[in-house]
């Protein structure tokens, strides 16, 4: 019998917090548990084998059955909604990463709701031609070639009504790669068809096809316009290092900057004239390079090239790896951005390399992050870990700026009774943006907005999102309802995510905290408060500094 792999890797706000001791349960399909475990501080589980069918199944275009075992996962957390996702194709040699993304409960919840996630074969197994749209030739549209990040993804059809998640374009990626291919194919007819699903998706961007219809997002996961995406899925280690690898480099023809419109069909239920899903598996046997694959299905004076306008990062990648013995300001930039990481993931070593040297312990701390997230652990910043430290860096800065601005607005307990609609300007707004921004942070359908205190187009989508989200009526208009479902949501997501690191935290006293609330929010006792700041009494002021107990 042969062996794949699986792992689960609990985290939120994109990757900016670890989620420890989530209840893990493997189980067959004749519903028999096979594993039951916890995950650890990085907010990750061991690697399980599993049985699974032999990899030679999954090469056979010809052959009808499925070519692999599925299993199903459970998780559970205190504090937080359950996640089952089921149907997850273990394949043979392959290690599955399955992130889960828990939400954390509501404050007046009183028992948590279960999202279920179905995962189900690949798009290259399914029956059905797609119909993708776009334009051979692509005009142009925006000045320059840009990574998104994030992607905007509409779950459904064009017209048909259904959520947005929000998801970073590598990620978005790897989803795709996982959802329509076999990991298991040879690695040139993977990097063939991942420069293919990066093509296509940067086209949607470049050419603004969805958002010059009128519509709120830059592609669908519908397989018969676009690219099958389930939010939610596990990714494949494979998939991952290559798309970590290549995310931002794409197709055009010579003398083009546009991405090229790369439409592709399975090649064996559905025929198209674009590419071959299946068919870049016999050029890949025949050693044709990534490529030649391409050129074979699409002109041959296409080529590979890449772009670095990347929004969301920081700094783009200088261009030369950095390694024990590099320095200067690239190195001093790691650095920075590791030591911030590193209270959300403590498992990385402390930096004491001289700023701007590359010394033995920055080897060590960049070895530990590259562990964390999946990337080849040789202690060297390539373009893959340079990329994925500042977009992890990123996230946790931005939580980080969120946590201080609600600080400085004074949130408080008790709603404002203003009721907000588009043209609403002032200071309630501003409470309304920074709730929706914090909130999105943990649900992907809510969008990010400027908190900039006038209720415009972008905060009316922002506001309705999250209303779908709350299953209230999604008029825009920020009544009572509304403004106590997001004083819930904002309370339940401090009292359940766990601060960063261990030990103790600062946290600054705003109005409406007591001992009481504090002790409840945060997951510890007023005696353990009171014991760590010297108090006497419960009484607090206004912008106090407590060091409060860390909840391990």
């Amino acid at each position: 019998m042969a062996i794949g792999y699986l792992t689960v890797q609990a985290r939120t706000a994109h990757d900016a917090v670890p989620l420890a001791n989530v209840y893990i349960q493997i189980v067959d399909h004749a519903k028999n548990i096979i594993y039951e475990m916890t995950t650890d501080g990085n907010g990750e589980t061991q690697v399980v084998p599993l049985e699974t069918i032999d990899k030679s199944f999954s090469l056979n275009q010809y052959y009808t059955g499925i070519p692999y075992f599925s299993y199903s996962v459970f998780a559970q957390k205190a504090g937080f909604n359950t996640i089952s996702v089921v149907d997850i194709p273990i394949l043979d040699g392959e290690t599955a990463i399955l992130p889960i993304a828990l939400v954390p409960m509501q404050e007046r919840q009183t028992s948590p709701e279960q999202t279920n996630i179905y995962v189900g074969k690949p798009a290259v197994a399914m029956q059905g031609a797609r119909k993708q749209e776009g334009p051979m030739a692509a005009p142009y549209v925006l000045r320059q070639v840009v990574i998104p990040n994030p992607i905007t993804v509409h779950m459904g059809a064009p017209s048909a009504y259904a959520s947005n998640v929000q998801i970073s374009f590598s990620d978005y990626v790897k989803n795709v790669a996982s959802s329509e291919i076999y990991p298991t194919w040879p690695d040139a007819a993977l990097r063939a068809n991942i420069y293919a699903i990066i093509t296509f998706a940067l086209n949607r961007i470049y050419t603004e096809w969805y958002r010059n219809q009128g519509y709120n997002f830059d592609i669908t996961n519908s397989t018969a316009y676009d690219q099958y995406f389930v939010y939610g899925r596990p990714i494949y280690d494979s998939i991952s290092k290559i798309v970590d690898e290549i995310f931002n480099e794409y197709v055009r023809r010579s003398g083009q900057n546009a991405p090229y419109f790369t439409s592709f069909c399975n090649g064996t239920t559905a025929t198209c004239q674009g590419m071959s899903q299946w068919g870049t598996v016999s050029l890949a046997n025949r050693n044709f390079t990534p490529l030649q694959i391409l050129r074979s299905y699409y002109p041959n004076d296409i080529e590979i090239v890449q772009t670095n306008t990347i929004t969301g990062i920081v700094s783009s990648y200088p261009g030369t790896a950095l390694r024990v013995g590099s320095t200067g300001l690239d190195v001093q930039t790691i650095q920075t951005y590791l030591n911030r990481i590193r209270r959300n993931y403590p498992a990385i070593p402390a930096i004491t390399d001289n700023a701007g040297v590359f010394g033995d312990s920055t080897r060590a701390a960049v070895t530990t992050f590259q562990k964390i997230f999946n990337l080849t652990a040789d202690g060297i910043v390539g373009k893959a870990t340079w990329y994925k430290i500042s977009r992890i860096y990123t996230a946790v800065a931005r939580l980080a700026e969120l946590d201080s601005e609600g600080n400085t607005l004074g949130i408080g307990t008790v709603p404002p009774s203003a009721v907000l609609r588009q043209g609403s300007t002032g200071q309630d707004v501003i409470t309304l943006q920074y709730l929706l921004n914090v909130i999105g942070e943990y649900y992907p359908g809510i969008p990010v907005i400027a908190q900039d205190g006038i209720f415009g187009s972008g905060t009316r989508q922002a506001v309705i999102a999250f209303q779908n989200e709350m299953r209230l009526s999604p008029d825009g208009i920020v009544g009572t309802r509304t403004w106590n479902a997001l004083y819930d949501t904002y309370l339940g997501i401090g009292e359940n995510i766990s601060p960063p690191g261990s030990g103790s935290f600062a946290y600054t006293v705003k109005s409406g905290d007591t001992l009481w609330l504090l002790a409840r929010r945060f997951n510890t006792t007023v005696d353990a408060i009171m014991r760590l700041n010297g108090l006497t009494s419960d009484l607090l002021n206004i912008g106090q500094v407590l060091q409060i107990p860390g909840r391990g």
